[in-house]
């Protein structure tokens, strides 16, 4: 039995999806989470891009167990030394450093020579050996790279001490049957790689990143990169979900393949980062999808009434797909609540559970069923709640004048670094008011380039979950969601988080 080392870049390549920034508590949440789907490889992030994603690959390290901890760097002794000093806390550190290999890279990008470009490759893998002896490698753009260049510089970096060496489709260009062939020759041309790793990265832009993936493993690869929910950057990643799925149930096809991973626990993680990004899954998605396990057809429900076979190839329950038939009420304890927030994935302290739960008594005292959603949202909503330090603008106070005959009007008071200011603003709507007002009074040129409301479960006291993704002038866009049952202060609450991460994220790069 060969097992399929899942190497999971969700707080990497995933985070850089455009407008998916976490925080570092979000990050960490999801990496304890990663840790009990049961992943072998947590890329955790990029240390030298900002201070913030250095103190959660660093935070990550010191406090998530079991899995490798990755950082990724460039071939730049800098990057190197800057990665080794965020993952150097964890019992399993792995450096992981990348240059690009293809023409169109080379001369137009980084403007160098193959010998140049291959040097860089070699002394980058000493680096980092220096430091760790877990050590992994990529070609960026191999898909593109003439193969025999490529294996010169694979070959190089085995010599130089990589233990991995991965073979990334870095813009979604291969094909299956030629990506196969690609990972095949690595092992014909390059004797050393029989007694390492061969991983792949695949990106979805044609949508084969999980069609070549799995190609890979046939041709004798046994990492696979990927992420949650198939996030990334541009069409996204190769889906974890849909990889180890499809290992699972194919075993006839995928004979002699497994992985590590707790399927019980794909559903779950799948709900944690669409919520703590903000990035929605697609209701058709495979395996976590809403509509992946539904049946509206009437052939479809008398087959699925007859026999769950006829039209179901996977067992619901396998991904951990339960029914949101929960119930929490004002008299609940907070041992209640701790087993639902467990059962539900969260790692938290007795600190965070006690605000939960007294969140969701207040909830509760208006009259409302608290079901499981709702708990979901008050969790993730205490979880990307900014630091103290990053939390320059606090909302302080909104009012808001609408109705059928008049312009609606808002006055929004905030303080920005203790220094209280208030703003007023003319909208549309009082959503527009008030986002108008709160720009005002931080930079006008801020753009509100997304707003999703929905309502996180039924009828007219249901909490307002509202999504939003802010764009500054400089073209950085930020994702945020706020959750309140009043949907003016919902969306008040995003505005202001969002504009949080972008000022904390000029700081960072200051």
């Amino acid at each position: 039995m060969q097992k399929i080392i899942i190497f999971d870049t969700t707080l990497r390549d995933g985070e850089q999806s455009p407008g998916a920034s976490l925080t570092i508590q979000e990050k960490l949440v999801i990496a304890k989470q990663l840790s009990k789907l049961g992943v072998d490889v947590i890329e955790a992030g990029f240390p030298i891009s900002s201070d913030g994603d250095f103190e959660a690959v660093k935070i990550i390290a010191q406090k998530v167990k079991g899995p490798i901890i990755c950082g990724l760097s460039r071939a730049i002794k800098e990057d190197i030394d800057r990665t080794w000093e965020a993952i150097k806390y964890s019992n399993r550190p792995r450096i992981h450093t990348f240059v690009a290999t293809s023409q169109i890279h080379r001369e137009k990008k980084l403007r160098k020579s193959k010998e140049e470009v291959l040097n860089m490759a070699i002394e980058a893998v000493k680096h980092a050996k220096s430091y760790c002896k877990d050590v992994e490698f990529s070609p960026e753009d191999a898909a593109r790279t003439d193969i025999d260049y490529m294996c010169d510089v694979v070959r190089g970096a085995i010599r130089a001490g990589a233990t991995t060496i991965n073979i990334p489709d870095t813009v979604g260009y291969a094909q299956p049957e030629e990506f196969a062939k690609r990972i095949k020759e690595v092992f014909e041309k390059v004797h050393e790689a029989r007694k390492i790793v061969i991983s792949v990265h695949c990106h979805d832009d044609l949508g084969l990143s999980v069609a070549n993936s799995l190609a890979a493993i046939k041709a004798g690869a046994t990492q696979i990169e990927c992420t949650v929910n198939g996030i990334g950057e541009r069409a996204g990643n190769c889906s974890l979900e849909e990889v180890v799925m499809n290992i699972k149930t194919r075993k006839e096809f995928f004979k002699g393949y497994f992985t590590g991973i707790n399927t019980k626990e794909i559903y779950p993680t799948s709900k944690m980062v669409s919520q703590l990004t903000g990035i929605n899954v697609q209701r058709n998605k495979a395996i976590v999808g809403r509509n992946a396990f539904a049946h509206e057809a009437g052939i479809h429900q008398h087959g699925v009434i007859s026999s769950k076979e006829t039209y179901e190839i996977m067992d619901p329950e396998e991904i951990g797909w339960a029914g949101e038939n929960l119930v929490i009420g004002k008299h609940s304890g907070k041992h209640a609540v701790e087993k639902v927030l467990k059962e539900l994935g969260y790692d938290l302290n007795t600190e965070q559970v006690s605000e939960i739960r007294k969140k969701v008594k207040e909830l509760a005292d208006k009259q409302k069923e608290v079901m499981k959603e709702d708990i979901i949202a008050i969790t993730n909503d205490m979880i990307g709640k900014l630091s103290e330090e990053e939390e320059i603008v606090k909302l302080e106070e909104v009012k808001v004048i609408a109705g059928n005959k008049v312009t609606p009007e808002a006055e929004v008071k905030i303080t920005i670094e203790g220094m209280e200011k208030t703003g007023k603003g003319r909208g549309l709507g009082p959503v527009d008011a008030v986002s108008h007002a709160i720009f005002s009074l931080i930079d006008p040129h801020i753009k509100l380039k997304e707003y999703n409301l929905k309502a996180i479960t039924g009828g007219t006291d249901a909490l307002a979950n509202v999504t939003i993704k802010i764009e500054d002038k400089q073209g950085n866009v930020f994702s945020a969601d706020g959750i309140n049952e009043d949907i003016v202060m919902a969306s008040a609450s995003a505005l202001v988080k969002g504009i949080n991460k972008s000022l904390a994220f000029k700081r960072g790069r200051k």
